[in-house]
């Protein structure tokens, strides 16, 4: 990265007492000058491959309408994805949805290592900051993605997924909450989490032992602002029930 270009972490409401957390690891498709845009065309920076689809507009939306802390990535997750493990193979993915990606092929481990320290680092080290600061309150880790109809010619009918590895109670709570919508919303689809593809909800939802839950959104669903506008409206409804409700959602944090 160079001088002139942005930061990698982006934090709106960064002093909220709101015990939410929102994170959107692929809001950006930035890439920096050096780069050159991975010698790709410009409109594949508009594809899926390259960032989640209407997530950022979600994630902003609920965080206003909380008025609860959201930290975004600004980088393209073709430069590197914040939600991978550094030794994950689609870390810097050298092809992406049968599409090559020439700026990631034949990195050696510096060019690698050099991508993580200055994106995927600042943006975990700004989410364990927050966290840590807010470790003697009651905090849910709530990480907002979008995921495409068809994948590999197979459709995927759900509007949206909630995803969890060990711990399933936001996930719970959400569904019994949204489904009075007639939406059709399934767990662990279309991913599962884990420890080897995924990372922020393992490490910092399920590495503190604090309520989480991953939750996507299928992007023709929030592409536009309106749809981005009603989804918030869902979603952003449903947590505030769960975090003012009576249910001791957060009776197992560690503290």
């Amino acid at each position: 990265m160079g001088p002139n270009d942005p930061q990698p972490v982006e934090v709106i409401n960064q002093a909220s007492l709101v015990p939410i957390v929102l994170t959107c690891e692929h809001a950006g498709r930035t890439t920096p000058k050096t780069l050159k845009n991975l010698r790709l065309a410009n409109d594949v920076f508009d594809r899926h491959i390259a960032y989640d689809i209407g997530a950022e507009g979600l994630a902003t939306k609920l965080a206003y309408g909380l008025e609860a802390t959201l930290i975004l990535q600004r980088y393209s997750r073709l430069v590197i994805d914040c939600n991978r493990p550094r030794d994950a193979p689609d870390c810097i993915t050298p092809a992406s949805d049968g599409t090559p990606i020439p700026g990631n092929q034949g990195l050696n481990q510096t060019a690698r290592a050099q991508r993580y320290t200055e994106i995927h680092e600042p943006y975990h080290q700004t989410i364990s900051d927050l966290l840590d600061a807010r470790q003697n309150r009651p905090i849910m880790l709530v990480s907002i993605h979008s995921f495409t109809r068809r994948m590999k010619n197979v459709e995927r009918p759900w509007h949206a997924g909630l995803l969890f590895n060990n711990d399933d109670r936001v996930a719970k709570r959400l569904m019994e909450l949204l489904t009075k919508h007639k939406l059709n919303i399934a767990y662990n689809q279309p991913y599962t989490v884990d420890f080897s593809t995924d990372y922020t909800i393992p490490v910092h939802g399920e590495g503190r032992n604090i309520p989480h839950v991953l939750i996507e959104v299928r992007n023709n669903e929030i592409k536009c602002e309106g749809g981005q506008k009603r989804w918030a409206g869902y979603i952003g409804d449903a947590l505030k029930t769960i975090v003012e409700g009576p249910d001791p959602i957060f009776d197992c944090q560690i503290r």
